[in-house]
């Protein structure tokens, strides 16, 4: 793996080979399907556009237990076990039934791609033709694509639909040098009609920002003025578009997994650990596929299947991401206060946190999805257990 900065110039050289399984992005997502392809014997290509950890994406906040599982505690920068919700009317704070942390990305990326074997190049994926896909040093050809690239999902077959029209929520965050001890939001429309703004303390620095369901709704203004109301700097930016609808997760022949299939919290917008959990599916059945245990055709079917099982939960959230706004900022309060209550913060984070759950790190590949009571139910088994985990 390089530790070098992306090839530009002369040393951006011409590319053109074939391999088992294509990956293209290296980041979350990308680098959790190799990550699951290690030791699997096959010839396995990871590229992207930067060289692996170059370019940070998110605010880079995950529930600790996740690093945990995936022996990536190096990268962690902070943990906190409030939450401290602000609206207009009152401040709120959450005792939550797990930590969360904040991590450095670029330590995060080169631990987690030091859990697989492939051959990394530096590549701008332009599109692709049947097993073919095009990047600016060359074609590369595999019969196993994944596309883990980002919203613009570069190698569905279709045109793509662009913001502010796309499915996206907006966000943009500042990097001050700085410190805190609180894991802060602020549900203020004075700050973003729909959305909310944040204050994650990642050791040495903060990361401050405001993200906004709206996509036509610009949030640089109230992003600098979130960060004067905190005394801070506004310095180091970063933003991004975040997806919050569930895609497809396989399309004419590709997996598609992290943003590229939608695979993003709505509400919350938390993405790093679904792109994991995501990612360590897609691997999964993958490796199937190497192994000659299944077809292609039927690892696309599994893992479409995988990934729409999830749809009930993300569209819940969906619905409460467009419901908060419409609540009066003078009721909002007294709402969040009385969902503060120990009990029901264990079970609504302990629910939120099912929806990928760390536990899912060391299953084994293979998912059995159970219907009862009309409700969709996944299930891994583990190796070595003695039954299968709800989750």
């Amino acid at each position: 793996m390089p530790s070098r900065a992306t090839k530009r110039g002369a040393d951006r050289t011409p590319l053109q080979r074939d391999c088992d399984v294509l990956i293209c992005g290296a980041s979350f997502a990308g680098l959790a399907v190799a990550r699951e392809l290690a030791g699997s014997g096959a010839d396995v290509m990871v590229v992207d556009r930067y060289a692996i950890g170059e370019r940070q994406t998110s605010a880079c906040g995950i529930p600790t237990a996740w690093l945990q599982a995936m022996d990536l505690r190096g990268a962690e920068q902070q943990s906190f076990d409030e939450l401290v919700i602000h609206t207009p009317h009152v401040t709120v704070r959450y005792d939550l039934p797990w930590t969360f942390s904040t991590f450095d990305y670029r330590t995060l990326c080169r631990l987690l791609a030091a859990q697989g074997t492939f051959t990394f190049e530096t590549a701008t994926v332009r599109g692709r033709d049947g097993d073919v896909v095009e990047t600016d040093r060359g074609p590369l050809r595999a019969p196993l694509i994944v596309d883990a690239l980002g919203w613009r999902r570069v190698l569905s077959p279709g045109a793509n639909v662009q913001p502010p029209d796309a499915l996206l929520s907006r966000g943009l965050e500042v990097h001050p040098f700085g410190g805190g001890r609180d894991l802060e939001v602020w549900i203020d429309r004075g700050y973003v009609p729909a959305g909310y703004g944040w204050s994650f303390p990642a050791g040495e620095e903060l990361r401050i920002g405001v993200g906004s369901f709206h996509p036509r709704f610009h949030v640089r203004e109230p992003t600098m003025r979130l960060a004067s109301d905190l005394a801070a700097e506004t310095v180091r930016y970063q933003g991004n578009w975040i997806p919050h609808a569930l895609r497809p997760a396989t399309e004419d022949g590709v997996f598609f997994a992290g943003d590229s299939a939608g695979h993003c919290l709505p509400l919350t917008a938390e993405g790093i650990r679904t792109a994991l959990y995501f990612g360590l599916a897609c691997g999964r059945e993958l490796r199937r596929v190497i192994a000659g245990e299944q077809s292609r055709a039927q690892a696309l079917a599994r893992y479409h299947e995988f990934s729409a099982d999830h749809r009930v939960a993300f569209a819940w959230m969906l619905r409460t991401q467009r419901l908060v706004p419409r609540i009066a900022p003078r009721l909002l309060g007294p709402a969040l206060r009385a969902m503060g209550a120990k009990r029901f913060v264990d079970w609504s984070f302990g629910h939120y946190l099912a929806i990928a759950h760390p536990r899912f790190v060391p299953a084994a590949a293979g998912v059995r999805v159970r219907k009862s009571c009309g409700t969709e139910s996944a299930h891994w088994w583990m190796p070595g257990a003695d039954a299968e985990v709800d989750v």
